[in-house]
């Protein structure tokens, strides 16, 4: 499953992901800034009676400077970390070569637009800036006086230095010549298209930023309804994890305004904000600059805990310890980081008209805070470390922090009454509101397998190694289960709280399987897909990542993964010799046309991943029993049923394909678990024109899932076969 969106998709996810590894960096930098800057200001010093011990001179004083000078070198040196950062997330191999081009590749380029700008007068001899230069359209960066590109400048470097790694890292020169291929040839071709790219930006750049700046005349223009705007399209990409591509042009560039502080023209939002924050002049921070950065306080810090509050309220009392513990986690996890994943999806999956209806809250929250003068800065996320740090430490004066407070308990109650609303409205199964039988915790192997008919009747070998394995690389088998095995796998990385994989085909996604795994959601576009598991993924990612490449470089057995996927087939070849089985023969479980499992138009059956076996093609909705046998397995949704034999056979029916989405419409079954039942039996009835009629196949197999345990799966007819009359199958121990 392969189409141009989804190829986009994949590309700009990986952007978006290579994009959040400096991201990630600023908090920190961010916590530096805001406390050397604060207790260096001689403002701040001064309202909090601290001259005594913070002066001119002092220890603590000169440790501050230096916290403030350590977070500005961050900030200020952005265009670089993200060419370096970006190259290190887009090159496929040799990283660090990507990464070292990237550098070189970036020198090179400003370079060529300095020596442009001094033939064509911009910058004088003596190194100063013609008068007829727009302001703030030349800047120094590391020391070269150039173009004023900002992120953009380094986004674009680090993505052509990693397409020419990419490209070339393999380069192939003529014997004389053969020192510089391979690698070796990756900094030479960044250092040509450098100056190439140089070129271009020198001619090209002047109208992009002109571009820009009427952009973001436009929106600073748009008043508060811009600011709503933005405030709606942030949250709306959250599902797709594009919201750090649409928010960083606003921060880092002058889409997000251009202020001119102590004397240096600063562009972009969070820049402008930090830069206020290092001066001894700033008397207030800019409104108009912070509007893009603090709207998301409000409903981080109290809309969304008020959100978990009222799930607990709507859980059943025999359900509300559990939910209550799930739920205060999440909600703690949003008013102190700032990170919303795992509760926003909690009721995204459930409800996207709520999640519309949190889009358009959030996007008031921003125009609220921009109404109500407020002005605080942040690094990444709006929590309480970023509310105390930008907003409350350098003073009421300047960030007008406390007017946040009743915006809070307006918000609060807002978000309350709204999802309390809706969840009884609606019936949402928010945690605590499950059927009876469903607990508010992870999915059990045993419920896993009723959900998902992955090896019902037993896994073969694989679930013995399974359970060899630590309880990290369990995890990690089904997940790798999950997205259609180890082939399937190209790239691995993660954001704050997403598992972000690209595969060679999506359509092998498993999302209960995945869900079985304790992630919150999965999101599939195309062959690109996000797992949400919330501020502990870099942890299950480290562990996937790790027992891929153990699997890749044989270390662990491949076979391993049929306890985790329930298959069965060839790989079970190389396993020790078992005990033989009985040979068998099976009769026809459908009246219709045999078809052979490769037939199956399913990647799932069609594989054998579950095991070997035959399907028909029914022209008659009656399932009955292929032997004598114990049904060992009913699932809820009617439109399967496991048996054994009595000579261990474990067989499988599944009528259709997908058809579980039927939720047991169209299907009436005749038996139950623990049955003894003879062949020829009558299962289950069903509906072929109303299943057909709903889009979906009636094309059902006949699934041996320990098929491994067997010599020889062969089919004894073909054409035309009649249920409980027609010997189809034959098994050889």
């Amino acid at each position: 499953m392969s189409d141009g969106g989804g190829s986009a998709f994949a590309v700009a996810q990986q952007i978006g992901k290579s994009l959040f590894l400096p991201i990630a960096v600023l908090p920190f930098a961010g916590v530096l800034l805001g406390i050397g800057a604060s207790f260096s200001n001689p403002t701040t010093i001064a309202a909090y009676g601290l001259e005594s011990v913070l002066h001119p001179g002092s220890a603590i004083f000169s440790f501050m400077l230096i916290l403030s000078n350590v977070g500005g070198a961050i900030f200020g040196n952005l265009p670089l970390i993200f060419a370096l950062a970006v190259a290190l997330g887009m090159a496929k191999k040799e990283k660090g070569i990507a990464v070292l081009g990237s550098a070189i590749f970036y020198l090179v380029m400003l370079t060529t637009i300095h020596v442009f700008l001094g033939l064509d007068g911009s910058i004088h001899a003596d190194g100063s800036i013609d008068g007829s230069v727009k302001e703030g359209a030349i800047a120094t960066v590391l020391g070269i006086t150039t173009l004023q590109m900002g992120v953009f400048a380094g986004i674009v470097t680090g993505l052509v230095a990693a397409e020419l790694c990419n490209r070339f890292y393999k380069t192939q020169l003529p014997p004389a010549f053969s020192f510089f291929g391979g690698t070796r040839f990756v900094p030479i071709a960044c250092m040509i298209f450098g100056i190439v790219t140089g070129v271009i930006m020198y001619f090209v750049w002047p109208f992009v930023q002109n571009g820009i700046f009427a952009l973001g005349g436009i929106v600073q223009s748009a008043g508060y309804f811009g600011t709503f705007f933005f405030g709606c399209c942030e949250r709306a990409l959250i599902p797709f994890g594009l919201h750090h591509i649409f928010y960083l042009p606003f921060w880092q560039t002058g889409l997000g305004g251009t202020a001119v502080i102590d004397g240096q023209t600063v562009m972009g939002a969070q820049n402008i904000f930090f830069a206020e924050l290092a001066s001894p002049n700033t008397e207030h921070f800019s409104v108009d600059a912070c509007r893009f950065l603090m709207g998301k306080f409000p409903f981080m810090m109290a809309g969304l805990p008020a959100a978990a509050f009222a799930m607990y309220t709507c859980a059943r009392p025999e359900k509300k310890k559990a939910a209550g513990s799930l739920l205060f986690s999440v909600g703690l996890t949003s008013f102190l980081t700032g990170i919303t994943e795992p509760i926003e999806f909690t009721f995204l999956f459930l409800a996207k008209e709520l999640f519309a209806i949190h889009v358009f809250y959030a996007g008031l929250c921003f125009a609220a805070c921009h109404i109500l003068g407020i002005a605080m800065g942040t690094t990444f996320s709006d929590g309480l470390i970023d509310f105390i740090l930008y907003g409350v430490l350098p003073g009421q004066a300047k960030s007008n922090w406390m007017m946040m407070l009743p915006l809070f308990a307006v918000v609060g109650v807002v978000y309350f009454i709204t999802f309390k609303f809706f969840i009884m409205k609606w019936d949402l199964k928010t945690p605590g509101r499950e059927a009876d039988d469903e607990e508010v915790k992870m999915m059990s192997k045993d419920e896993y397998r009723k959900a998902t008919g992955v090896g019902v009747a037993g896994g073969g070998a694989g679930s013995a190694a399974l359970a060899s394995l630590t309880p990290d690389q369990q995890k990690s088998a089904v997940i790798l289960g999950g997205v259609g095995g180890v082939d399937n796998v190209t790239e691995i990385d993660c954001c704050a709280t997403r598992l972000r994989l690209t595969l060679v085909d999506g359509s092998k996604v498993n999302e209960a399987v995945l869900k079985s795994t304790g992630a919150g959601g999965v999101v599939i576009k195309g062959n690109a897909i996000q797992v949400i598991y919330g501020p502990s993924v870099t942890i299950v990612k480290a562990n996937f990542e790790e027992f891929v490449e153990d699997i890749r470089a044989g270390k662990i057995d491949r076979s391993i993964l049929e306890g985790a996927s329930g298959g069965g087939g060839a790989a079970a070849a190389a396993e020790p010799e078992k005990p033989k089985m009985k040979d068998c023969i099976l009769g026809a479980h459908l009246t219709g046309r045999m078809m052979l499992m490769n037939e199956v138009p399913d990647d799932g059956f069609a594989s054998r991943a579950m095991g070997d076996g035959v399907a028909v093609e029914p022209t008659e909705g009656k399932l009955l029993a292929p032997a004598d046998g114990t049904i060992s397995l009913v699932f809820p949704t009617k439109h399967a049923v496991g048996m054994v034999t009595p000579d261990g056979a474990e067989l499988l029916m599944h009528i259709g394909i997908d058809t579980v989405k039927l939720n047991g419409e169209h299907f009436e079954v005749h038996v139950s678990e623990g049955q003894e039942v003879k062949r020829g039996d009558l299962l289950v009835t069903f509906d072929i024109k109303a299943i057909k009629k709903a889009g979906y196949p009636v094309t059902t197999p006949l699934i041996v899932t320990n098929s491994s345990a067997y010599g020889t799966v062969r089919p004894l007819k073909t054409g035309d076969v009649k249920a409980g009359e027609t010997d189809l199958v034959e098994l050889l121990g």
